[in-house]
């Protein structure tokens, strides 16, 4: 298929309330994410590495910082020949609602598809972390003379409950779908398991203007998942492209809606041998990167043992200073500085976070611009930490992007 026939579509205007308060100041596909990057960057960089350069990123949500680096990081296309990466805010040009769902989003932007005219188009999410060939399902659509197609990831059942799920047939063709069940159709050849929706469609441009056509005329929620897909499996030849059966990376993807689910999602990078690799040059994961100096660490030959510039098992970012202290399975974003006789375990530190001397960090995670003040403790006392900052219930702490500490 010619990729140039083809524009993507990425949803990224959602608030991620689940989030907060890492979605307290900023859209969820903007939170960091690994260190260096934003969660976008995962879904643009399939696109890039896929072929597919037309693209439009659908905005809505405190999206300034979101926008902003798109423009710094993916301003990477030549637009003379027809490739590009357009920031596309919410411009009410539907009636005068703001987007009331996923499918809403694309058929507020329907104008698109009408002065564009390409001949397929590619639904994304971007607040999912995978790496996925996109040419492998838009190839399958082709084989399978579908209609619309639709992403699907293997999940465990007890996940059902968060989830869209579809129920396919031998052939690969959706034959039922349930958006959040209690009790979900399971998967045959593997009863613990489901076919989850990734949020990732394909179709024609035609069939997308029909189906969502008609989903506006309709009191519904205006979503794929809950109104859109199970209306038209009954009618046109719907298919599932398996994620884990087809692709080369087929063994991850993360839909980190939660704070435990983000920060479960950091820590699996820092394993010795992580199933996410974000050094596979094969499928190079991009973004955009400050101009800092190399990360260091500092021990200054002091008598004392316990001031030595340590960090084991972690990622370490441009601009990360460890001088005379201990940082164990963590990730250090840009410009981060841990100072003598302070300790970080098992946590999260954004951009320019600074713990001062004797302060120690566990399982914690600190949106940017915070300062740990000397001798505090994060991350030890959940109940104390409760007064003062966010705590999932398996107890990560949360401190806020600039939070003033005392």
């Amino acid at each position: 298929m010619d990729k140039t026939k083809i524009i993507t579509f990425i949803m990224a205007g959602g608030r991620g309330e689940r989030l907060l308060p890492l979605t307290r100041d900023r859209a969820k596909p903007a939170v960091p994410f690994g260190g260096v990057y934003r969660i976008v960057d995962f879904t643009l960089s399939n696109c890039l590495n896929s072929g597919l350069h037309r693209i439009h990123v659908l905005i809505q949500y405190r999206s300034i910082s979101l926008a902003r680096h798109i423009r710094l990081g993916w301003d990477i296309f030549d637009l003379q020949i027809g490739n590009y990466i357009d920031v596309v805010p919410a411009q009410h040009r539907v009636g005068e609602s703001w987007y009331k769902g996923t499918a809403d989003a694309i058929y507020q932007n329907i104008y698109i598809l009408e002065n564009e005219q390409p001949e397929y188009c590619l639904i994304l999410a971007g607040d999912h972390v995978y790496k996925m060939d996109y040419s492998n399902m838009i190839r399958f659509h082709e084989e399978n003379n579908s209609d619309f197609t639709v992403g699907v990831v293997r999940m465990p059942k007890d996940k059902s409950k968060e989830l869209g799920v579809c129920e396919v047939d031998a052939n690969g063709q959706l034959v039922g779908f349930e958006e959040k069940p209690k009790n979900p159709k399971l998967i045959p050849e593997d009863p613990s398991q489901v076919y989850a929706s990734m949020g990732i469609y394909f179709a024609s441009s035609s069939v997308i203007k029909e189906i969502l056509s008609e989903d506006a005329a309709k009191l519904s929620h205006h979503d794929f998942g809950k109104d859109v897909i199970p209306a038209i499996y009954k009618k046109k030849k719907v298919f599932a492209y398996d994620f884990n059966k087809y692709e080369k990376y087929g063994n991850y993807w993360r839909d980190i809606g939660t704070i435990d689910a983000y920060y479960e999602a950091n820590m699996d990078l820092i394993q010795v041998t992580p199933t996410f690799n974000l050094y596979d040059q094969d499928w190079p994961i991009r973004t955009y990167q400050g101009q800092f100096p190399p990360a260091k660490t500092v021990y200054d030959g002091s008598w004392d043992p316990s001031r030595k510039g340590e960090a084991t098992q972690c990622l370490l970012s441009n601009g990360v200073v460890v001088s005379g202290s201990k940082v164990t399975k963590s990730i250090l974003s840009p410009n981060v500085r841990v100072n003598s006789f302070a300790q970080v375990e098992e946590s999260v530190l954004m951009e320019g976070v600074d713990i001062a001397r004797y302060a120690k960090v566990r399982r914690a995670i600190i949106d940017k611009d915070v300062k740990i003040p000397q001798h505090t403790e994060i991350g030890y006392n959940p109940e104390e930490d409760k007064k003062r900052f966010f705590v999932t219930e398996s107890g990560i702490t949360v401190v806020a992007k600039g939070e003033k500490l005392s």
